[in-house]
């Protein structure tokens, strides 16, 4: 982390750290099977009612816009983890030493990480988290064997520590070949684990956040930092232990720009916006990693300093204006979370909250359906839907959670379920491409319909991924409503 230099004389707190995204809503029909469905037909062409509609096989069906969604999986604002009511949230943070989890060379106990990641999950959230082996103020996060064996370490009493962590020697080969290890039984163990949103590298520097300023050989002639070779070692760990469930590390360079990891600018809005050399985007550039973001997330944490007032009629008059742009930041980074724990303890009041709502809601993606059509099938019994959705937010979704469409029967329950083979990954800010799937409808009793979508959350309780759509949750908690039709 820079020294805190931008603040000035008007605040010089010092960082704390360990702290603590349209379719319109689908108001028209989806005729399944035009060969095998009696339609009850509207006499428009054109169907942009907000409640489910009889729609013509065939015809293209305008699908209302609606409210941005207050919260939606993956993206947003995003707390310490625990219980909080101020603000809709749809993941939880959390840090966690390694030792907690190494108990001796190659030997793991995860039940830490598993009550951590169960009482999130209980909660309908996932988590994002990451290990260290230093934390300034906490004791060391570093394994006893390794401790015990003579890995040296360097005392220090920055940001508060006064001797309580070590800083350990990095590039020791016992320390290496033990973070390689844990690494790859991490990945083993919770590559694609459905409690886990994103993780972030840590392991190396300073609360895990591959820095050890001032003790860096710039600010001081130490270096206690990691050499690039090791970093290179951790990240190509990283990278072939998860291939599933997406990685970010703190810092854009050279090193991990061509490969599959994400970023985390942990003092956003503060020192994102380019000019200073070593802003969180001038690394980008430099990196030449500005377009990373669309295959790869951004995340990180709103800076502290800037958490209180950001959101107030007049925000943080005491920095610079580049330093509380948050929608220039966002803009730049194209960023889906943030932690930002003052928006959930102690909470933001009156108009900083309706502002802190819609700066949450600005993170991340925004899908909107814009319409759709049910044609006949070129086999018997079978249907064509095809759905226009399109990405009016910041950044990409991430996983390709599967996309179903559902019959709901007159009784109110499913009858029958699709699912697709769309990918929510393709569908890019400002893209809006039309995607078409079959539907078979043999065997289905005869009835009216109504056709719904949803996006499925492989955590069974989670937050659902909802449309900035009129028709959304209208038939079904958690889906899109298309239109209605008979069998």
């Amino acid at each position: 982390m820079k020294a805190l230099h931008w603040l000035g004389a008007v605040r010089t707190m010092a960082r704390p750290r360990g702290r603590a995204r349209v379719m319109t809503n689908a108001a028209a029909a989806l005729t399944l099977l035009a060969g095998l469905f009696s339609l009850s037909l509207t006499s428009a062409a054109t169907v942009p009612s907000a409640t489910a509609a009889d729609i013509k096989p065939g015809e293209w069906v305008s699908l209302a816009s609606g409210p941005v969604p207050a919260s939606n999986p993956l993206q947003g604002f995003v707390p310490y983890a625990g219980q909080y009511n101020s603000l809709p949230y749809s993941m939880e943070w959390f840090y966690l030493p390694v030792n907690a989890v190494a108990t001796g060379p190659g030997t793991y106990d995860w039940s830490a990480l598993e009550s951590q990641l169960n009482a999130i999950a209980a909660r309908g959230h996932q988590a994002v988290f990451r290990f260290y082996l230093d934390y300034p103020g906490k004791p060391t996060g570093v394994p006893a064997y390794l401790l015990d064996a003579g890995l040296a370490t360097h005392a220090y009493t920055d940001y508060g520590n006064q001797g309580i962590s070590v800083s350990p020697d990095y590039n020791d080969p016992r320390l290496a070949q033990a973070v390689d290890s844990f690494i790859a039984a991490f990945g083993s163990r919770y590559d694609g684990d459905r409690r886990i949103g994103f993780i972030q590298a840590g392991l190396l520097g300073f609360w895990g956040e591959w820095h050890t300023y001032p003790h860096d050989g710039w600010a001081s002639p130490e270096n206690w930092s990691a050499s690039a070779t090791g970093q290179q070692l951790v990240l190509q760990a990283y990278t072939a232990a998860f291939t599933k469930t997406k990685v970010q590390v703190r810092y854009p360079s050279t090193v991990n720009s061509s490969m599959n990891v994400g970023y985390h600018d942990d003092s956003f809005a503060a020192e994102t916006l380019p000019g200073t050399g070593w802003s969180f985007v001038d690394k980008l550039q430099q990196a030449g990693a500005t377009g990373k973001w669309l295959t790869q997330p951004v995340g990180g944490e709103l800076r502290p300093e800037l958490q209180q007032c950001l959101f107030d009629a007049n925000p943080c008059s005491w920095a610079a204006p580049e330093q509380r742009d948050f929608t220039g930041s966002v803009a730049a980074t194209h960023a889906s979370w943030l932690l930002n724990q003052y928006a959930f303890s102690p909470a933001y009041v009156g108009t900083a909250q309706a502002t802190a709502a819609a700066a949450s809601q600005s993170l991340g993606y925004r899908f909107q359906a814009t319409g759709f059509s049910l044609a006949p099938g070129t086999v018997a019994g079978q249907s064509t839907l095809s759905v226009t959705i399109r990405n009016t937010g910041a950044a990409p979704f991430y996983y390709d959670w599967p996309v179903q469409v559902a019959a709901v029967g007159g009784d109110g329950k499913i009858a029958r379920t699709w699912t697709t083979s769309w990918r929510l990954t393709a569908i890019k800010p400002g893209m809006a491409p039309t995607l078409a799937t079959p539907l078979s409808t043999g065997g289905l009793p005869a009835g009216p319909y109504t056709l719904v979508l949803r996006p499925v959350n492989p955590l069974a309780n989670g937050v659902p991924l909802r449309f900035a759509n009129a028709g959304q949750d209208q038939t079904l908690p958690g889906w899109l409503t298309l239109g209605r039709t008979s069998v």
